[in-house]
């Protein structure tokens, strides 16, 4: 639940935007190769004025979540047509908050899944193990488990537009670090998962993004594995500065 209020998101917004006009390589969604496609997610009553800020800049907005239903009496549920009508081209599902505080299981963000990419949206399907998990190293059939179930029903075609984000819980927020090539490992396997479930070319074409508290001392050491192919900012992004940094990753 951040920034807290109007004013705060639209300075965010701005200042972020000051600093990327000494950047020459961003790009909205879908555009061409070599540069860095960014995407913000603010909370839902700033969408539209944060679009209006960052729009002409070339980035894009995203959803941080949505309810699976169309309509009907879901009182405070957000619908997919809602976030689609003012300019979201991406929406967050499974994000770890959303599992573990408010019982998103996997039927559910599969659904949700499905009804982004109904809408013409693209879907960042966020899977990760907690920390308990971590401990009795079951990390990867936690993560084969959660990518199988939410990705269920998803065609090969649909794939093109589905993001994948590895978030180890246990990393997010606690002091606690996921070595760069820990998180590239468990990526690799990720494709081992998707070559199964649909083939080598879905595997390899997938883009799966870290997300374990990226910051601008860790990124460029993220970025430089060859199985990590971009990060799902939190804390870092709520400074104009710090994140500017982390999406002028250097490329090596």
């Amino acid at each position: 639940m951040n920034p807290s209020t109007e004013a705060d998101a639209l300075n965010l917004a701005n200042g972020f935007v000051r600093l990327l006009n000494e950047m020459e390589d961003t790009c909205a969604v879908d555009k061409s190769e070599g540069c860095t496609e960014v995407v913000l997610f603010p909370p839902y009553p700033f969408l539209s004025k944060v679009k209006d800020i960052i729009g002409p800049q070339g980035l894009s907005i995203g959803s941080q979540q949505i309810y699976y239903e169309d309509k009907g009496a879901f009182t405070g549920s957000v619908a997919a047509s809602m976030v689609k009508s003012v300019g979201c081209e991406y929406v967050l599902c499974g994000h770890s908050e959303r599992r573990t505080l408010f019982s998103d299981d996997d039927t559910n963000i599969n659904a949700k899944v499905k009804k982004t990419l109904e809408f013409g949206m693209k879907p960042i399907l966020c899977i990760g193990e907690t920390k308990e998990e971590f401990d009795l190293g079951i990390t990867r059939e936690v993560c084969a488990m959660q990518v199988s179930k939410d990705l269920a029903g998803v065609s090969k075609e649909d794939m093109k537009n589905v993001v994948i984000a590895y978030e180890p819980v246990w990393a997010i927020g606690t002091g606690l670090v996921c070595g760069n090539n820990e998180a590239n490992e468990i990526h690799k396997y990720i494709r081992t998962v998707l070559e199964k479930m649909y083939d080598k070319e879905i595997a390899e074409s997938t883009r799966i993004q870290y997300g374990g508290s990226v910051t601008p001392d860790s990124v460029d050491g993220l970025m430089a594995m060859s199985d990590i192919d971009g990060c799902l900012v939190g804390g870092a992004s709520l400074f104009a500065d710090k994140f500017a940094r982390i999406v002028n990753f250097k490329k090596e």
